[in-house]
């Protein structure tokens, strides 16, 4: 959906996403990082920003471009999406973030602002987040965030090549929040300490 949420904190800013952002998006996009992904590979910067339309008419789906804080320099992208007021819930998911930000903090500051505000402004009971079961690289950093893995949706979707694919799913509660939150606030304090003590080196 169209909106007018900015989020920011420990290096990040979440702004809405344009369509206008495709164009330097498009250039972190390769075969391995979009492996995984629901949607079919963007083959151009035209067709990202179809995929960047969508997910904006879309009245379920919150999305987000992901600035560096203190640059501007964009990052990435991710969103809320599948948000059920009724039954209060929401997933976060739709991200990819450019290559030389893997290993960073920049994901775990991203979902650490997205899920203070589900949490926090939306007052969401659930959020769920998923990953092809083949996308290890998703898995472990979900965990790392403090989701519960609660199990495998067997042939849960069609991939882009036409096969099915197994798809892991993960939540967290808002009574695990408050422990979840102190976890990835001290995690990122650390994060920040290592970047500024190699500045300092």
């Amino acid at each position: 959906m169209q909106h007018n949420i900015s989020l920011s904190g420990h290096g990040v800013r979440l702004v809405p996403l344009r369509r206008r952002h495709a164009g330097e998006l498009f250039g972190f996009i390769d075969s391995e990082l979009w492996a995984g992904m629901a949607s079919p590979q963007p083959v151009s910067k035209r067709a990202l920003e179809r995929l960047f339309a969508a997910r904006i008419m879309d009245p379920s789906t919150v999305p987000f471009a992901v600035l560096d804080d203190e640059t501007g320099a964009l990052m990435g992208t991710t969103s809320l999406y599948d948000y059920a007021p009724d039954q209060s819930r929401v997933e976060i998911g739709m991200t990819f973030f450019g290559r030389q930000f893997w290993g960073t903090q920049v994901n775990a500051a991203s979902k650490h602002l997205l899920m203070n505000f589900a949490f926090e402004q939306l007052r969401v009971h659930r959020i769920t987040l998923r990953c092809d079961v083949r996308n290890v690289r998703s898995a472990n950093a979900i965990l790392k965030l403090g989701a519960t893995h609660e199990g495998v949706l067997r042939g849960y979707r069609l991939a882009p090549d036409g096969t099915r694919t197994d798809t892991s799913v993960f939540s967290i509660l808002t009574d695990e929040w408050p422990l979840v939150h102190t976890r990835l606030l001290d995690r990122l304090a650390t994060g920040l300490v290592r970047q500024r003590s190699s500045v300092v080196a």
